[in-house]
C-alpha cells in the first residue's frame, strides 16, 4: 500500500505543478507540497503487470490544486487518491527543491 501511495503522492504532485505552471504562463512549474492526501485501496496491485497512473485537477485557484488520482492494472482500477498541493514561496523549506 505504501509504495503505491507514495507514487499516487508522486504522480498528483506534478500533475499540480504542472497545471499551476500553465495557469500563471510561468516557464517552470512552482515549488509545491502536499497539503492532503487521501488514499482508498481497492484491489490488490499486481506488479507483475504494468502499473498505469493517471491524475487529473478537479479544482484549482492561484496557488492550490486538488487532483483526483488512479492507479490501474489491466484496466482495472486498484487504488484511487484526492490530493491538495499548494504552491510555496521562497521562505518555505521545500522552495525550489526540484
Amino acid at each position: 500500500g505504501g509504495i503505491i501511495g507514495t507514487l499516487l503522492d508522486c504522480h498528483s504532485n506534478w500533475t499540480a505543478a504542472w497545471y499551476l505552471m500553465d495557469r500563471a504562463g510561468a516557464d517552470m512549474p512552482p515549488s509545491t507540497v502536499t497539503a492532503k492526501l487521501e488514499v482508498r485501496y481497492l484491489a490488490p496491485t499486481r506488479w507483475d503487470r504494468p502499473v498505469v497512473f493517471r491524475a487529473r485537477v478537479v479544482d484549482a485557484s492561484d496557488r492550490r490544486a486538488t487532483v483526483a488520482g488512479t492507479a490501474e492494472v489491466d484496466g482495472e482500477v486498484t487504488a484511487e487518491c484526492t490530493a491538495i498541493f499548494v504552491a510555496v514561496g521562497p521562505g518555505h523549506p521545500a522552495h525550489g527543491r526540484w
